[in-house]
C-alpha cells in the first residue's frame, strides 16, 4: 500500500519520533488537528508500514552498559549457509544493537553494547566460535557525540 504523506502526516510524525508516549490530544494540538483525525492517520501510516514498533530508549550507561564497540568484519566466506548461521548468531545476541552489510573491503560493522571491556571479549569469543570470519576490529567509542533515531522529515 502506497501512502502519500501531506504536511501533517509529517508533522504528526515528527511528533511521534519525538515523543511516541505523549497523548493524541497533545500530537493533535501540536499539528493542529483534532484527535481523530490523527487517530486515522496515524492508523493509515501504521498499516502502510512507515510507522512500525514504538519503544522507549533507555540510557545504556545508567544501566552499567558503558562500553560501546564498532566491529568491523570481514570474511573469506560468503555462502549462504555462512551467511544464515552470522545473521542468527547476531540476531540472538542482544548486545549487537546494529548490524549492517557493507560495500567496500569490510563485510559488516556492528554495533555492540556491553557492560565493559571484559564483556565485549566474551561476546567475540562466543561469535567466533560459531562462525568463521576472516578479521574482526574492535573499535572503542570513547565518546557519543550525537545518536538518534529520528528521521530528518
Amino acid at each position: 500500500m502506497t501512502v502519500r504523506l501531506d504536511d501533517t502526516d509529517r508533522k504528526i510524525l515528527s511528533q511521534l519520533q519525538r515523543d511516541a508516549g505523549q497523548s493524541l490530544d497533545e500530537i493533535a494540538r501540536q499539528v493542529g488537528s483534532s484527535k481523530t483525525p490523527v487517530w486515522n492517520r496515524i492508523r493509515k501510516m501504521r498499516d502502510a508500514g512507515i510507522i512500525g514498533q514504538q519503544t522507549f530508549l533507555l540510557d545504556a550507561e545508567a544501566l552499567g552498559f558503558e562500553a560501546c564497540f564498532f566491529v568491523l568484519i570481514r570474511t573469506s566466506e560468503h555462502e549462504a549457509d555462512w551467511q544464515a548461521a552470522f545473521l542468527k548468531a547476531l540476531k540472538e545476541r542482544p548486545e549487537v544493537q546494529e548490524a549492517h552489510r557493507l560495500a567496500g573491503d569490510i563485510d559488516y560493522i556492528l554495533k555492540v553494547r556491553v557492560k565493559n571491556a571484559r564483556a565485549y571479549d566474551a561476546f567475540y569469543q562466543a561469535l567466533i566460535s560459531e562462525v568463521k570470519v576472516h578479521n574482526v576490529t574492535a573499535l572503542l567509542s570513547m565518546e557519543e557525540i550525537k545518536s538518534t533515531t529520528m528521521l530528518p522529515l
